[in-house]
């Protein structure tokens, strides 16, 4: 079978595509996609973690021919309370984001910015589909450990400039030790777990900020007993 597999920041650059196809044979896994992937551009794409269909993905994992496949190098850096997360190519409207979070029962609203500083420019590089998925599973993963009320949030793709921010992260509580806290735990989680990259960018180029593999799930322990059929 033949899969298509996305590639993003650093890599992207080094393959010079943004789109690599590989052979696999039935049955194949992750592990198998990787020694192929390496076969087929000539170099290891370590370290990364594979997404399969916008989860990351152990080792173990199969793969099928319909899978949206795509491989992560390290990031740098709805319903119920979430209100509001989405990744934008524009200027952030901090105000707006948060107005979102307002509620009768809030005593406490924490509004954290993240800002360039020191170099003209950050060019931010999203995986933008699991990107949204991820912040938004985190945010709402933080609500509830958190108790808080509202949560909204936006990412820039992009060019952002020296003193603009990159990313604004809305929540409200009742309590302000709640709110303090759910919003840290929000940003710590995106930076480290969302697939996003970012290059400082000055009059003498472009550099790579470095950072972090995303943290990867065991997979699901294997079923134990004889099979259904022997049991009937």
């Amino acid at each position: 079978m033949n899969v298509t597999v996305r590639l993003y920041a650093g890599l992207r650059r080094r393959v010079g595509s943004d789109r690599v196809t590989v052979e696999l044979h039935d049955g194949a896994r992750v592990s198998d996609l990787l020694a192929a992937f390496a076969e087929r551009v000539g170099f290891e794409p370590q370290p990364c973690v594979v997404a399969v269909n916008r989860e990351y993905a152990p080792a173990a994992q199969p793969l099928c021919e319909a899978d949206e496949i795509a491989l992560v190098p390290p990031v740098s850096g709805g319903a119920g309370p979430v209100r509001h997360v989405r990744v934008r190519t524009e200027r952030l409207d901090v105000g707006a984001v948060t107005a979102v979070v307002g509620d009768a029962g809030a005593g406490a609203i924490v509004t954290f910015l993240g800002v360039t500083r020191d170099v003209p420019s950050l060019e931010y590089e999203l995986y933008a589909e699991m990107a949204e998925a991820r912040m938004l599973a985190i945010a709402e993963e933080e609500a509830a450990r958190h108790d808080l009320l509202a949560v909204a949030l936006e990412h820039r793709a992009g060019s952002v400039a020296l003193g603009e921010p990159s990313v604004v992260i809305a929540v409200s509580s009742a309590h302000r030790e709640a709110a303090f806290a759910g919003a840290r735990a929000v940003i710590d989680r995106i930076k480290a777990e969302a697939p996003i990259w970012k290059r400082e960018v000055t009059a003498e180029g472009a550099t790579d900020v470095a950072g972090t593999l995303p943290p990867v799930a065991a997979p699901p322990p294997a079923p134990t007993g004889p099979p259904a059929a022997a049991r009937d």
